[in-house]
């Protein structure tokens, strides 16, 4: 197994710029981030110190979410927003730019919460319209586009492998994104999940339950799904995307473990 590090919850003792370093220095030769930029559309200087900041450290960025709103504030995502259209698709394009340059064909589309306001069916119109502009424009790039099951958001409507494969199967070129913390934590049956539609996971990530900390600190079977995940023919990265319980570097001792226990 391939692991990466999410750079926008490891090693955010430091700033956004010189964690990529960090995580080549800690053993990482991937890295990806959700969107790392305050607004939908980024100053070109930002851009160029996000990149070089990238090439510099020698990782390679795996995976990069598309803009989601203020996830501090609770949002996930604006791709089922109605109105945010226009927005959603500046983001896209900013993405595949950003993208494109460093090598980077993996992008989370986050769904978003359902609106109290909002009949459910047409956000779900919504998001096809989004999801279809999205995947015709990383194509471009060679990319995907990935649809996550998530935890922690009652209002978030995508908890299961089979509530994102529903949409997938009506999109072309999006794969989905599994999560094994967020699916295991949602009750999601991880082991079947991984047996009948590994060919259609595109990316992981990990952490472990209870507490969303590092992987081996909880109760997760992560190294038996990892390998089963590798003996069914996933070659991708697995990512870390955990909270850690100290600081990033105090909490990577499962990472030489993981590596040389599972190929």
């Amino acid at each position: 197994m391939r692991y990466a590090a999410n750079l926008s919850i490891l090693f955010t003792e430091l700033e956004l710029t010189a964690r990529p370093a960090a995580a080549r220095a800690a053993g990482f030769q991937a890295v990806e981030f959700w969107w790392p930029f305050p607004t939908v559309t980024p100053d070109a200087g930002a851009v160029t110190a996000f990149a070089d900041a990238i090439r510099d450290a020698g990782v390679q960025l795996v995976g990069l979410n598309f803009y989601a709103d203020d996830l501090a504030a609770g949002h996930r995502g604006v791709v089922s927003w109605p109105g945010r259209e226009a927005e959603f698709q500046a983001g896209v394009r900013a993405a595949v730019r950003i993208a494109a340059g460093l090598g980077c064909r993996k992008f989370n589309a986050l769904y978003g919460n359902r609106l109290p306001d909002v009949d459910p069916a047409e956000q779900d119109a919504v998001a096809l319209r989004n999801l279809r502009f999205a995947a015709d424009a990383v194509a471009e790039i060679g990319g995907t586009v990935l649809l996550e099951p998530v935890s922690g958001a009652p209002a978030y409507p995508l908890t299961t492998a089979a509530h994102a494969l529903a949409v997938i199967d009506q999109v072309d070129g999006l794969g989905l994104l599994a999560d094994l913390y967020h699916l295991s934590v949602n009750g999601d049956d991880v082991d079947r999940v991984i047996r009948e539609h590994t060919d259609r996971i595109s990316h992981v990530q990990i952490a472990d339950a209870p507490g969303r900390h590092e992987p081996g600190t909880g109760s997760l079977t992560l190294k038996r799904w990892l390998r089963a995940l590798a003996n069914r023919g996933y070659s991708g990265h697995v990512a870390a995307e955990y909270v850690p319980a100290g600081t990033t570097a105090e909490g990577l001792g499962w990472l030489s473990e993981f590596t040389e226990e599972i190929a």
